[in-house]
């Protein structure tokens, strides 16, 4: 076998076994959904008095993703709640825009790696938290907008009664995916139930191997198809946004974060870039947004393992929440780099005064969620 077939055997085995984690990972979906109904309605109760209204359930969704460190898991979380009928979409909606913004301490811790090189740390903080500012100012936007008006949960509910109508998750019937799924969780709940009463016990059980597989699956899957894409992925940025990208920027961010299944990576690749000076924070900036939409995907995922159209609803409603951000505050040249003037401002700051990081890192990430969950929830 010649060097170039040996590698192009091993770049399909690797999408192989991606496909073959994705799967595990829909199952981790289905469990995580059957096992929150082996609490039954006394559990459910409990669970939604915790989080009562919009504004907490916002805290709470930078809360949980802070402390898995993935978007893609709590978003998937969100969805098997939705789909047991657990968590309402008027409380679900608000928990997927704080997803949005707590998946981005991720990009600020790797940017400390350049800490001791104040010029690298500059470029680096101010590319990790422009993430953090488009964010925070797409759900000042919008999150106000849905509460008065539910346009984002409306409009999901419309395009996914369209999409069960042809089929595609939360139908009625039965679509191949689903059923593949359900057998894999299936399997798994009949072996788990020779060994466990149905009830709480088995719904722990069900809930902590959901949560493993969820876990292990996406975390192997990105480890595994980086290994195929990373070195295209930076030649391509190179070449690409050297030119100043703008769409084709989105575009990319798009593409390369469905390639990866999760945008911590696309945006990870793309901070010590911006500190090494390979590109500018502005040329990185539409990469960021592209990631925010490609990472929705995750979501309509875990939506095609779960039986309740409500899931398939909330799913949409992430997707269309990034969407609708980006069409309202790109296209206006005065808004648009809004986010990166605040982030190159922050930064400029926390290289003056290295204690504004921690500041800002804890103030954002864990105090305000956290206080905010206790005063409001």
């Amino acid at each position: 076998m010649t060097t170039t077939s040996r590698r192009e055997f091993a770049t399909w085995t690797r999408v192989l076994f991606a496909l073959a984690l994705l799967y595990v990972f829909l199952v981790g979906v289905g469990l995580l959904e059957d096992g929150i109904r082996q609490f039954g309605e006394g559990f459910e109760t409990q669970l939604l008095a915790s989080v009562g209204n919009p504004v907490a359930g916002l805290f709470a969704g930078v809360a949980a993703t802070v402390i898995v460190q993935s978007s893609s898991i709590s978003t998937s979380t969100i969805v098997g709640l939705v789909g047991s009928g657990t968590l309402p979409i008027s409380l679900a909606v608000p928990m997927i825009m704080g997803a949005n913004i707590g998946t981005t301490i991720t990009n600020t811790l790797v940017s400390l790696g350049s800490l001791r090189r104040p010029t690298e740390f500059r470029r680096a903080f101010a590319a990790a938290t422009m993430h953090d500012f488009f964010n925070l100012l797409a759900v000042a936007v919008l999150l106000p907008i849905e509460i008065l008006t539910g346009v984002l949960s409306k409009s999901a509910s419309r395009l996914g009664g369209v999409l069960s109508r042809a089929g595609i998750g939360g139908a009625e019937g039965d679509s191949p995916i689903r059923t593949a799924v359900n057998a894999g969780t299936g399997a798994v709940e009949g072996l788990l139930g020779r060994f466990t009463e149905p009830g709480i016990g088995l719904g722990v059980i069900m809930l902590v191997l959901g949560i493993g597989l969820l876990f292990a699956s996406l975390r192997f899957v990105t480890t595994n198809m980086r290994a195929v894409m990373a070195g295209r992925i930076e030649q391509a940025m190179n070449r690409l946004l050297d030119r100043g990208g703008g769409i084709p920027g989105i575009l990319m961010g798009i593409a390369i974060t469905l390639a990866v299944m999760t945008s911590t990576i696309t945006t990870s690749i793309l901070v010590p870039m911006v500190a090494a000076g390979v590109l500018t924070v502005r040329n990185a900036y539409p990469v960021t947004l592209g990631a925010n939409i490609g990472t929705t995907a995750t979501a309509l995922l875990a939506a095609l393992a779960v039986d309740q159209p409500a899931a398939l609803v909330i799913a949409l409603v992430h997707m269309l929440f990034n969407l609708t951000a980006i069409a309202l505050l790109y296209p206006i040249p005065a808004v648009r780099y809004v986010p990166v003037r605040l982030a190159d401002a922050l930064a400029g700051a926390a290289v003056r005064n290295r204690s504004l990081v921690a500041a800002y890192v804890a103030g954002l990430f864990i105090v305000v969620p956290f206080v905010g969950i206790l005063a409001l929830g």
